[in-house]
């Protein structure tokens, strides 16, 4: 393959890697569908693609729904067992951010409200929400009629806010506040100041550091205000876990602050923040290791802000 066919696909692969992780939720298998993309891209006759950015977009997104498809795939996403991979700000693969649409298709609540789409309707959102194709495109993308994509469209839209706790974007000022106290709370031992910074109906979700066999969920104001202050405790057992004693930054992942907690220089945990009329809707804990591998690659070329908790 030329160096101008290689060039032209690294100029698309950004953008194709931030569709990837978007539908996937994972940065490792969006890796693995953008190189499986490149092999397609150099087997293929490219003097008969007309438009490459066009055909490398629908390569991909098919990888992804081949990949969403699997039985392993299904298996570990019905089980409960899946979570998304959370990435700092700054992290190319996030992508587009420059209206609040494609801001909010890569937070961690929508990312895991998409699961509950069928793989078509989700890639039909992602496509028009985050990357604002038409749908006259996305139905080439995907083989369906206009109006399918119209119509896969509209029940993504009305499934993920039918099933939103939080209410959207929030000012970065006041959400980073508002975890400050939380995280003030949390650490006071403070059960009932938690309950206060909470909606009645909040919701929290973990994945246990990756030792339970299913993800670990709470609603409720009182039930996460709990889960909360039972899990920022510390233990001697909890340490031992984490390789030491952790100090707690607050940090933009996935376009929203989240707690941080990290070891020397290595990422432990992240805990992510979804507000609503200035309260706490939801909380998506992450701290099993492959879960955070980006993460940590990013944050050792990070300027962190100094930790609000130092020793723990």
């Amino acid at each position: 393959m030329d160096s101008a066919a290689i060039e032209r696909f690294e100029a698309s692969r950004g953008r194709l890697a931030s569709l990837a992780y978007r539908l996937l939720g994972s940065a490792a298998d969006a890796e693995d569908a953008v190189q499986d993309a490149f092999l397609r891209w150099q087997a293929a006759d490219r003097e008969r693609i007309e438009v490459p950015e066009a055909w490398l977009t629908k390569v991909v997104t098919n990888l992804c729904l081949d990949r969403l498809r699997s039985a392993q795939a299904r298996h570990e996403r019905a089980a409960g067992d899946w979570l998304p991979e959370p990435l700092l700000e700054g992290d190319p693969m996030l992508g587009p951010a420059e209206s609040f649409e494609q801001r909010e298709s890569v937070s961690l609540a929508v990312l895991i409200l998409m699961e509950r789409l069928s793989p078509v309707e989700r890639a039909a959102y992602v496509l028009r929400e985050a990357f604002s194709y038409p749908h006259v495109e996305i139905a080439g993308i995907l083989d369906i009629t206009e109006s399918a994509s119209q119509q896969h469209v509209h029940r993504a839209r009305r499934r993920v806010a039918a099933e939103r706790r939080g209410d959207g974007e929030a000012d970065p000022a006041s959400a980073r506040r508002i975890v400050e106290e939380f995280l003030a709370a949390a650490a006071s031992g403070r059960t009932e100041r938690l309950v206060a910074m909470l909606t009645a109906d909040a919701t929290a979700v973990s994945d246990g550091a990756g030792l339970a066999r299913r993800l670990l969920r709470y609603e409720t104001g009182e039930r996460v205000a709990s889960f909360v202050r039972a899990g920022f405790k510390p233990t001697p057992a909890k340490r031992r876990l984490a390789g030491g004693s952790p100090a707690f930054h607050i940090a933009p992942v996935n376009g929203s602050p989240a707690v941080v907690a990290v070891v020397g220089e290595r990422v432990v945990g992240a805990v992510a923040f979804e507000f609503s009329d200035g309260k706490v809707a939801s909380l998506h804990g992450i701290a099993a290791a492959d879960r955070l591998t980006r993460l940590n690659e990013a944050w050792q070329q990070h300027e962190s802000d100094p930790p609000v908790i130092s020793a723990w």
